[in-house]
C-alpha cells in the first residue's frame, strides 16, 4: 500500500504549486504516488512550467481548462476564455518547437477524462460529465426526505471514494448526501470499507472557500485516513505576474488575495 497525494487545479500558478510539492515531498510521498484530477493550466501566469511538474505525476486527467485550450473556449466567461487563449499560445508548439514544447503539448492533448482503479473513482468535475458538472453543497440539499436526482445518479456510477476537484471548494459527501467542509470533520476522514462517497480534494493554485492557502488531501492506503492540508504561499508574486501580463484579466489576480 502507498500514501498518495491527490491534488486537483493548479491553475498556472507556480508558487503555490511549489509549496505543495515541497509538502508532499517532505512528507515522503514522491512524484509517482500524486495523482491529478485537472486543470493544471488556466488563469494563473505560469502554464509552462506547472505542466512540466505535471508530467512527472502518477497520472493527470483532462479539466475543463485544458479540454478549452486543446478545442476552444466555448461557454466560458470572457475572462476565462482570454487567460485560456494566452494559455494555448503558450504551450502550442509551432513547425520548428523544441522537443520538450512539444512533449507538452501532446501531455495536454491526450489527458484521460476518468481513472477507475479498484477502490477509486477520479475525476474533474463529476462522473456524469467529467470536465464541465459541478458538485456543489446545493446538490445535496433535501427538499423532499431522500436524496436528490443528481447525487442518486452520481453515486449509482460510482463503486467507492470519488475524488473530484473543479469547484474548488473541498468537502467530503457521503451516500445519505451529508455534506461535510474539512474544519468540521478537523481536517481528517476515515473512510470505511464498501462506502460511497464523493471527495472534492480543493484547488492548489485557486482556492474558493475564503481561504486561499493551497489545498489538497493525502491518503493512507494503510489506515484509510485521508487529510485535507492548507499551506501558505507567497500568493503576492502570482498576483503581480498576473498583473503584469496584459491577456490575464486583473480578477484572476484579485481573486487569490480572497481565497474567491
Amino acid at each position: 500500500m502507498a500514501k498518495l497525494a491527490i491534488i486537483s487545479d493548479m491553475h498556472a500558478n507556480l508558487e503555490a504549486s511549489q509549496v505543495a510539492m515541497k509538502y508532499i515531498d517532505d512528507l515522503g510521498i514522491k512524484p509517482e504516488n500524486i495523482l491529478c484530477l485537472g486543470d493544471v493550466i488556466g488563469y494563473g501566469p505560469n502554464p509552462v512550467e506547472c505542466v512540466d511538474i505535471a508530467l512527472h505525476f502518477r497520472f493527470n486527467l483532462l479539466g475543463n481548462h485544458e479540454e478549452a485550450v486543446i478545442n476552444g473556449a466555448f461557454g466560458f466567461n470572457p475572462t476565462a476564455r482570454r487567460a485560456i487563449d494566452w494559455t494555448r499560445d503558450q504551450l502550442k508548439p509551432g513547425v520548428f518547437s523544441s522537443g520538450q514544447k512539444k512533449r507538452r503539448w501532446e501531455f495536454v492533448r491526450t489527458l484521460p477524462l476518468v481513472k477507475k482503479t479498484e477502490k477509486y473513482y477520479l475525476v474533474h468535475g463529476s462522473p456524469r460529465d467529467p470536465t464541465m458538472e459541478y458538485i456543489l453543497k446545493v446538490d445535496t440539499e433535501n427538499y423532499f426526505g431522500e436524496v436528490p436526482p443528481k447525487m442518486r445518479e452520481i453515486f449509482s456510477m460510482i463503486h467507492g471514494p470519488c475524488f473530484v476537484g473543479h469547484s474548488h471548494v473541498p468537502c467530503l459527501i457521503t451516500e445519505e448526501c451529508e455534506y461535510f467542509d474539512p474544519p468540521s470533520l478537523d481536517f481528517e476522514y476515515k473512510l470505511e470499507d464498501g462506502k460511497k462517497y464523493v471527495i472534492n480534494v480543493g484547488s492548489v493554485g485557486q482556492p474558493r472557500d475564503q481561504d486561499n492557502r493551497v489545498c489538497f488531501v493525502t491518503l493512507d492506503e494503510d489506515e484509510k485516513v485521508m487529510r485535507w492540508h492548507r499551506l501558505e504561499y507567497d500568493y503576492k508574486t502570482t498576483v503581480e505576474k498576473i498583473r503584469a501580463i496584459p491577456e490575464l484579466d486583473n480578477r484572476n489576480a484579485e481573486r487569490l488575495l480572497r481565497g474567491l
